[in-house]
């Protein structure tokens, strides 16, 4: 057995990770040290904590811990695991928000610009994240209508050049008509205008257009000259700002009484460039300084776009590790500025608005969508926390139950639950119904800090009140004062109505009944991707196999004819020899299986 006490007593004066785990063995924190003796052991003191550190402290089981040389490497360290394991009481990223950048292959002899989602890290240059594809689109669409870069996405030998070489759209690489080296200068003048260094641009651009005038070469000339005005224009367009610095990040946040909101800037050469923003639950508790840290150590871990200066409002505790861990991977100095005066200042508070705009809109929705369903449901709270559930079997084969959440008005896909059916023999959905909703509860009573979290407010049956019934019999057991509705359908399988358990159907908004709509079309799909998966399984491993003579194709035609094993077992040997492949021999076996 772990003891803490005396497991505290070993802890090295030394810096590294240390990893708190539950009694499932399960990580749930992870962080780094300048001491782990000092550090860990505040965890377990009778000190001041904050609700979030006592619920994790509540929850530990036994820990370990790494030692490293020194604060930079416990802090890469500490990424690596958090990124890998996601503990549930880190400032967690997620990973399911993919914005578009714009990449350039270098390793390529004649590289294109290309439009993408994903950063991989194959010394390519990628610039962005753009606020919305339209964005990095129509920046595409400038920088292919001004140089003559290919736009084939395989460069190959052709006998004779495409059309864009005789609409001057392309200098033809595939034919030899261009070196590296010209067609390069092309690539870097572009990697200049996404980086935001249009001053540079110009001024060659100005050189250039001289030297052709000079030469009487009016026609280049005049390309140029459009060129540079259009550029001109896409610069004016991006200007935000005086800041001076070529590469910044700008960081604002803003906490709520629920959420916490961190919108980014990203500024090269004075431009916005684009700008992201990210929702995370249940830091109210934490320091903003705290939030930060974790946030940009999460952020940076996977991406190249490291800037020359990160500005954010506070000053972090592991600020010089940070610089450290971001100069090696950028390759040159990186800082953490925080500014306090000017329009460095300025231009934080400027993030830190635009992310209390952000999070006050979606709470505006959200709120919207509460409020309604507690004046509909006639609740005295808000219900938070709204669960479902549905069935899926075939003919009463094989089957299962999925959950879905939805959380303060958002449906959490990766709340969602998955169950099979254990005790209920034959299709009886009600009785399916009460089995997975009696399980899911036990779970949440008997763990509250569990996989299922918290006991919903509300739970909303998937059919009529057949079902309602059967979810109020599994809440009875436990009495527990959750209520119950049922969603009711149109002939195009939309939620027309929620019904109560009097068979009254309440009216709602064309909102609330799309969202409600999306739940129940969530809660079907996760359901029958799973009862796919579990037939699958056990198409492929099934009693057939155990039946000589009975190899993978006899056994998809058994199954082909019958549509179940269980009515294999149950047809003759006459109905078995109807089977393609099946000889009276094979069927006299199956017949002994019964």
């Amino acid at each position: 057995m772990f003891d803490i006490e005396a497991e505290l007593k070993k802890l090295p004066n030394r810096p590294g990770v240390y990893i708190m785990k539950d009694k499932q063995d399960k990580i749930i924190y992870v962080g780094k040290a300048i001491s782990l003796k000092n550090r860990v052991r505040q965890y377990f003191r009778k000190n001041n904590k904050t609700k979030r550190i006592e619920n994790m402290v509540s929850t530990i089981d036994h820990f370990e811990y790494i030692v490293v040389d020194n604060e930079a490497e416990a802090l890469i360290l500490e990424c690596n695991l958090i990124k890998k394991n996601r503990p549930k009481f880190n400032v967690l990223l997620k990973d399911d928000k993919t914005y578009p950048y714009i990449k350039i292959d270098l390793k390529e002899d004649y590289p294109t610009v290309v439009f993408t989602r994903r950063i991989v890290n194959d010394g390519s240059k990628y610039f962005g994240p753009y606020a919305n594809p339209g964005a990095a689109k129509e920046m595409i669409d400038f920088i292919k209508d001004k140089y003559k870069i290919r736009q084939c996405r395989i460069l190959k030998e052709r006998t004779r050049p495409c059309l864009n070489y005789h609409i001057k759209k392309c200098l033809a690489p595939c034919m030899g008509y261009v070196s590296k080296e010209e067609y390069r200068k092309q690539i870097d003048e572009i990697i200049d205008l996404l980086e935001g260094k249009t001053d540079k641009i110009l001024k060659e651009l100005d050189a250039e257009m001289e030297e052709l005038s000079q030469k009487l070469e009016y026609e280049k000339a005049a390309e140029i000259r459009d060129r540079k005005q259009a550029i001109e224009r896409v610069s004016a367009k991006q200007k935000v700002s005086n800041i001076s610095e070529n590469s910044i990040d700008v960081i604002g946040m803003y906490k709520s009484e629920m959420e916490t909101c961190i919108e980014i800037f990203f500024v090269r050469g004075s431009k916005m460039i684009g700008r992201e923003h990210y929702f995370f639950n249940d830091l109210k508790d934490m320091s903003d300084s705290e939030i930060l840290s974790g946030f940009i150590k999460q952020y940076y871990m996977s991406n190249p776009n490291i800037p020359a200066k990160i500005m954010i409002r506070e000053e972090l505790e592991d600020k010089k590790a940070i610089e450290e861990w971001l100069s090696d991977e950028l390759g040159k100095k990186v800082e953490l500025k925080s500014p306090k005066k000017g329009e460095k200042l300025r231009f934080v508070e400027m993030a830190e608005n635009n992310a209390k705009v952000t999070l006050d809109n979606k709470e505006k929705d959200k709120n919207s969508i509460l409020l309604e369903l507690k004046k509909v449901l006639n609740l005295t709270t808000l219900p938070r926390k709204i669960e479902t559930y549905d069935i899926s079997n075939m003919s009463g084969e094989n089957m299962v139950a999925a959950m879905c959440v939805m959380q303060d008005g958002i449906i959490k896909k990766n709340l969602s639950r998955r169950f099979r059916i254990k005790t209920v023999y034959g299709q009886d959905d009600p009785r399916c119904m009460e089995e997975v909703i009696t399980r899911r509860l036990k779970h949440s009573i008997d763990d509250p800090n569990g996989g299922f979290g918290k006991l919903p407010d509300v739970i909303f049956a998937d059919g009529g009140i057949t079902q309602i019934r059967a979810t109020k019999r599994a809440i009875e057991k436990f009495n527990l004062p959750i209520a119950v509705f049922g969603m009711v359908k149109n002939d195009k399988h939309q939620t027309r109505a929620l019904m109560d358990e009097n068979r009254k159907e309440l009216d709602i908004s064309e909102n609330l009944k799309n969202l409600i709509t999306r739940f129940q079309d969530t809660v079907h799909d996760t359901a029958i991707a799973y009862h796919r998966k579990v037939r699958e399984k056990a198409i492929t491993k099934s009693e057939l196999d155990e039946i000589k003579g009975i190899g993978e194709a006899k056994k998809q035609e058994l199954l082909k004819h019958f549509g179940s094993v269980a009515k294999i077992k149950q047809a003759s040997v006459d109905e078995l020899k109807q089977v393609k492949g099946i000889s009276e021999k094979i069927a006299n076996e199956i017949i002994k299986r019964k």
